[in-house]
């Protein structure tokens, strides 16, 4: 296929002109992170896990005999919990589109989950804000919004390195034979089946040296994790699947556990390591899912609870997430939040946490956060309406999307609209009533189902082509 490359042509195509965008140069020096204001300039570590359910956590209420988080739950402890946070979609790679943009489903770039779709070459991310404000920008994981070769890969979107899965379908491989770094093949050693191969060590130990070489200068640490992500694998070796070995459970049920134990131990090691280099107090560290829980073993963990629906749906269970933020001395401890919040807002506030709102693109749609986190409540602004749409991928092999498939949702207050498919009528719910969305009462308030139907309608923009790019004969990723 042929790439669009400016998102001014795009939106041009589709009749809504420059009112969206109007971006700024973000390149910048290298080194420029040795010139900023260490005091106000805090470091950033992004852990965001693949899959986790809203309900995983300990502190959310998870199982904590069957699953338990010591380290997040400690880290809740220490930080704010967030019980309305919401991904910017059911799905991996557009929600991290979203994530890195600040433009929800309605305006970001990548709207597909084939694995490869690309961000356009003049798309601004989370990354390019921080660093034209100075920080030294890493990322160590699974990028899932370009492929090698495309013109969103993220050594061209912000970042002085990355490590890790570019194509998500990539990222499903635990003991693949090489991940990428800025591009650059680089072969993994060990037997398939050892720590020393699998990938997510690899990929956490560098996440590690990424933090250790820059702990004189602000840096933006973005760790977007594949665990516990299905196919779900572990190193024979690893620690807790020793403890769950006489366990009558189902053998990929007891991989989950240890995934989420992995990723329990990995924070835990991140923060420990932060200590460590005397950065504790001066590096805020948030923790989330990048959609709701894969319900894959029934209601064995009840990952999501009492939520509706599952990843791949904009019920509450396809896009309820847990959020957590830590910062000593600036987050209050053991503090919580009910205000909505969605990856959108991710760049606002990474941005006004660091000094770089100088730097933000306009047209986004998120809102800073950061008032609510450092306890200015009072200044908050409170979104009008928060936005999701995603279209369900139809044939895996032949890579087509379902006819008419166009889900949409909007959360306007307490209330959620949501339909499945672009030709089925909205449903309403009452969330402040009824979480569960079980109780659908459209025909009760038709007026509330017109002014959210009109935004649903506003904000859905045509995206670019949701098409993968082309790849070697016989092969889903380079």
């Amino acid at each position: 296929m042929e790439w669009i490359n400016s998102r001014r042509e795009f939106l041009k195509s589709v009749g809504v002109g420059a009112a969206l965008v109007a971006l700024d140069d973000c390149s910048t020096a290298e080194g420029r992170g040795n010139t900023a204001d260490r005091a106000g300039n805090p470091n950033i570590v992004y852990i965001i896990v693949d899959d986790m359910g809203p309900l995983d956590p300990g502190c959310y209420g998870g199982n904590k005999q069957k699953l338990p988080t010591p380290k997040i739950d400690k880290m809740a402890a220490e930080g704010m919990r967030f019980t309305e946070a919401y991904s910017g979609c059911c799905v991996c790679a557009p929600a991290r589109s979203v994530l890195m943009t600040g433009r929800h489903m309605g305006h970001t770039t990548v709207r597909g989950n084939l694995g490869g779709i690309s961000l356009l070459a003049d798309d601004v991310t989370v990354a390019e804000v921080l660093k034209k404000g100075g920080y030294k920008v890493g990322g160590f994981g699974k990028w899932g919004i370009a492929e090698v070769g495309t013109p969103g890969v993220p050594e061209k979107h912000g970042f002085d390195e990355f490590f890790g899965y570019y194509h998500q379908v990539h990222a499903h491989d635990y003991w693949t034979d090489y991940v990428w770094h800025n591009s650059r093949k680089v072969e993994l050693k060990g037997p398939k089946g050892s720590s020393r191969r699998y990938a997510h060590h690899v990929i956490f130990e560098r996440a590690k040296k990424f933090i250790r070489r820059n702990k004189d200068r602000p840096f933006f640490c973005y760790c977007p994790w594949t665990p516990p992500h299905g196919r779900w694998h572990i190193p024979d070796d690893d620690p807790t699947m020793a403890g769950l070995k006489d366990k009558p459970w189902p053998k990929s049920a007891k991989v989950y556990a240890a995934m989420i134990a992995m990723v329990d131990r990995h924070l835990g090691e991140i923060i420990d390591l932060l200590k460590e280099l005397k950065i504790d107090d001066n590096t805020v560290v948030f923790f989330c899912s990048d959609n709701g829980g894969y319900p894959a073993f029934g209601n064995f963990f009840g990952s999501n609870g009492p939520y509706r629906g599952q990843k791949t749906n904009l019920y509450e269970g396809g896009i309820r997430i847990p959020l957590i933020v830590r910062w000593p001395g600036r987050i209050a401890p053991g503090s919580q939040s009910n205000l909505p919040w969605y990856f959108a807002d991710v760049m606002p506030t990474l941005a006004e946490l660091t000094g770089t709102t100088k730097h933000l693109p306009k047209g986004i749609d998120g809102i800073s956060t950061a008032p609510t986190l450092t306890g200015r409540a009072r200044e908050q602004k409170v979104h009008e309406f928060l936005y999701w749409e995603y279209t369900r991928v139809a044939n895996w092999k032949k890579l087509t999307y379902v006819k008419n498939g166009l889900q949409q949702a909007v959360r306007m207050g307490k209330w959620k609209l949501v339909k499945m498919k672009a030709d089925a009528p909205f449903e309403l719910y009452d969330l402040s009533k009824d979480v569960g969305e079980k109780n659908n009462v459209a025909d009760k308030h038709p007026a509330i189902v017109k002014k959210m139907a009109d935004i649903a309608s506003r904000e859905h923009v045509e995206p670019v082509s949701q098409a993968e790019p082309k790849n070697p004969e016989g092969k889903r990723f380079r």
